[in-house]
């Protein structure tokens, strides 16, 4: 990559190619990508290398924010997020993104207006239409409404799995290595202070019991967490 042109490999075959200069996206892959593909997840690493050029930073996150005040939610494969947010959005919370969270200042930009389900979570829920086999897997897409404009990220939620719900504050020492694990291009940060400006801002880790019925309390306490952050570092 250079300043004005991408190529980046596909973990699932192929390659995108972005001209800066030229305004376009070319997806180099072994078979048709239908259109809901491309929403997700083709979309997301364009998304990421694009906004990278414009000096924003990119996290694989989800986000959801109360009286606009954002939460970025993390959480490694099979951990919850995606059913989480599922289910703030059916509950009618403001969910701003599912995958891939782009950051600019302090305001979390808004991704596209979907999240997709595995099986066990739209039978949970009866939400989701099938879209089949999109990347490596099943997905049901539960669509998603407009969002609210002029949300500002006030901390970050890691989730994991434990014996009850509880919410433990995370220190600097342990925020820093967490937010750069999770950064959405392995490329060196578009500032030098790009990733303390993120690990500054409040953290936990949610853990909860790996069962449908403890998610009910998550989302309470992860609602409590958004509404008692004010502003960046707080």
């Amino acid at each position: 990559m250079d300043d004005d042109r991408a190529e980046l490999r596909l973990r699932s075959g192929g390659q995108i190619v972005i001209d800066r200069r030229e305004r376009t996206v070319l997806y180099r892959v072994p078979h048709a990508v239908r259109e809901d593909e491309l929403v997700h997840p083709y979309l997301a690493p364009a998304a990421a290398m694009i906004n990278r050029w414009h000096g924003r930073e990119s996290i694989h996150a989800g986000a959801f924010a109360v009286d606009g005040r954002a939460l970025g939610v993390v959480g490694t494969r099979e951990a919850g997020k995606s059913s989480t947010l599922a289910y703030l959005a059916l509950d009618g919370h403001d969910v701003l993104c599912d995958d891939m969270l782009i950051v600019d200042g302090d305001r979390p930009l808004a991704g596209p207006r979907s999240i997709d389900l595995r099986a066990d979570a739209a039978e949970r829920f009866q939400a989701g239409e099938a879209i089949g086999m999109t990347g490596a897997r099943e997905r049901w897409r539960l669509r998603l409404g407009p969002t609210a404009p002029g949300a500002t990220l006030c901390g970050w939620v890691f989730l994991a799995w434990g014996d009850s719900v509880e919410a433990r504050r995370l220190p600097a020492r342990e925020r820093i290595p967490r937010i750069a694990e999770e950064r959405g291009l392995r490329l060196p940060p578009v500032r030098p202070d790009a990733l303390l400006t993120l690990a500054e801002l409040p953290a936990w880790e949610l853990s909860r019991p790996q069962a449908w019925e403890s998610l009910p309390q998550a989302a309470d306490l992860l609602l409590e967490l958004a509404s008692a952050t004010r502003t960046a570092g707080a």
